[in-house]
């Protein structure tokens, strides 16, 4: 609260009256000056009540008018006359001057010492009432700090401050508001901070209105987040006070929200990280904590990403309450995200794929925010993460991508995902190798394992046998028996084509592919036998 001319006038034991200027008695009052000087103003600082028995007043009108326009343009409160020692009245032409510049002036009945210690003592007692205001507004906020987190922090911050609150992310993104609606001065709250270069900082944008304090958070390093307090101008100091302990409060109510989050992703990436291992079943996974509604968006960024940095830009680039149910965890490979499928673009990617355009794809904005390479995958179930993190890694591994790439914009590799039916293609490989697994049940030997190396290395025996660590003839012998088994030689193309084709198509064809899109394939599936039994038409 500010002492203004008409809270001075009502002080106890002043009496005063007011002769013009009442269009200012808004103006505070800062200290109260006695001065004598025909031009007072070099000596002034502005919000001085100026005290004089008239000795330096100009003898001239245009003196006396210019005398008056001056104190106001120096930012003067009010002008005070002790009248009948130098002048009996004041001069009209001052008065009009004062009521055309909205300067009060004031006839003084009490004396000049009285005015200027009752000013002193109101702002001695303010600065204690202040005080007393910011040690009830730090313990009430200490109390919402407890009871409900960052909220109350700014619904405290803004009702002890007569003001409004906003709670930005490090990059000026905006995260709580009090009141809760957006408001013209957030956009220059978010501008300041986003000036600043994500160091730690405060600052003030006063246009003598209303007063916008910007103040960065944390401890230590760049922001990790920013406090913006809007109240009327200017800026009362208890409120910078309160600004500043609720920024701590705030800093370390962020560093436990962020370390419990850390702790918790890590909690979920150890179950991730066994899901891909192959020791959980996927099914597991979201028996065992919450999961997204598939599909889903797997995301592997390139090696050198720790779990701290995935997590907090996992936050910023999901929707609230996304990050909650996304995975992520850092393997060799890379740091695995297994994310919400960006559906709420509309269209589809060219050729009829599903999936959103690729400047909505989150994992666009992840790398982005996280300034590494990256790859992605279609996941349309848990069962097909694991074979969506190799395909994505595959993207990474192979270099020269300096932003995102995803499966689906990688024509060759979509095309042959959509031209296979997963669950069929999984019948597939099932009733081709079920003779080798059946054999291998019975007698041991990895005939399967054999098979894949030796079509792998281009029916090289000595580097098969080098890659699976076992002696030439042994990898002959289980050759012999994949054949007997398996119903044909190795040298039939066709025999060997099946073969092949059972054995890659996990790695071969991206997962991803829709329900719907699997219907799809099984109708015309279904159409195509029905029209090839009935013959053609006339």
């Amino acid at each position: 609260m500010a002492l203004t001319v008409a809270r001075t006038m009502a002080l106890p034991g002043m009496r005063m009256r007011l002769l013009a200027g009442r269009s200012g008695t808004w103006r505070a009052v800062r200290w109260a000056h006695v001065s004598e000087l025909a031009d007072p103003v070099p000596w002034l600082s502005g919000g001085e009540l100026v005290m004089t028995i008239g000795l330096g007043l100009p003898a001239e009108p245009d003196g006396r008018r210019a005398y008056v326009e001056r104190l106001a343009a120096a930012g003067c409160a009010a002008l005070a006359f002790a009248l009948h020692e130098a002048i009996e009245e004041v001069p009209n032409d001052l008065l009009d001057a004062a009521d055309a510049c909205g300067l009060p002036v004031l006839e003084v009945l009490t004396s000049f010492i009285s005015v200027t210690e009752a000013v002193a003592r109101w702002h001695a007692d303010e600065r204690v009432r202040g005080e007393r205001r910011v040690v009830a507004a730090q313990e009430a906020m200490a109390r919402a700090a407890l009871a409900h987190g960052t909220a109350g922090i700014l619904r405290t911050l803004a009702e002890h401050a007569a003001g409004e609150a906003l709670l930005l992310g490090p990059h000026g993104e905006h995260k709580h508001a009090v009141p809760a609606r957006e408001r013209p001065w957030h956009a220059r709250a978010a501008e300041a901070a986003a000036a600043s270069g994500g160091g730690r900082s405060a600052g003030v944008l006063d246009d003598g209105i209303e007063a916008v304090q910007v103040h960065s958070l944390g401890f230590s390093g760049a922001a990790t987040g920013w406090l913006a307090v809007r109240t009327a101008s200017p800026l009362d100091w208890h409120v910078r006070m309160l600004t500043s302990h609720a920024a701590c409060l705030l800093a370390i109510e962020l560093l436990g929200l962020r370390v419990g989050r850390s702790r918790m992703h890590a909690q979920r990436g150890a179950l991730l990280a066994a899901v891909l291992d192959g020791r959980l079943p996927a099914a597991r996974l979201g028996e065992l904590c919450s999961v997204a509604a598939a599909p889903y968006e797997v995301v592997v960024a390139r090696p050198g990403v720790s779990l701290e940095a995935a997590v907090e830009a996992l936050e910023e680039v999901t929707e609230a309450g996304d990050e909650e149910t996304a995975l992520v965890c850092v393997r060799p490979e890379g740091t695995v995200f297994v994310l919400p499928e960006n559906t709420g673009l509309p269209g589809e990617q060219a050729g009829g794929r599903p999936g959103g355009q690729a400047g909505g794809r989150l994992g666009v904005r992840l790398c982005a925010r996280l300034g590494v390479a990256g790859g992605g995958c279609r996941a349309a179930g848990l069962e097909e993460v694991p074979a969506a993190v190799r395909h994505a890694a595959a993207l990474v591994a192979r270099g020269g991508c300096d932003g995102y790439a995803h499966v689906d914009d990688m024509e060759p590799q979509a095309l042959l995902r959509d031209a296979f039916v997963p669950e069929a293609a999984r019948r597939f490989s099932t009733a081709v190798l079920r003779p080798l697994r059946e054999h291998e049940a019975r007698h041991g030997g990895d005939l399967v394992g054999t098979l894949r190396a030796y079509l792998e290395a281009g029916d090289n025996a000595e580097t098969a046998a080098r890659r699976l660590g076992v002696h030439r003839n042994t990898l002959r012998r289980r050759l012999a028996a994949a054949e007997r088994v398996s119903g044909g030689p190795l040298t039939d193309p066709g025999h060997r084509l099946r073969l092949w084709l059972a054995l890659s198509l996990p790695d071969l064809v991206p997962p991803g592919s829709s329900r719907a899109a699997n219907g799809d394939a099984v109708r015309l599936d279904r159409r195509a036998r029905n029209a090839d039994a009935e013959g053609p038409h006339p």
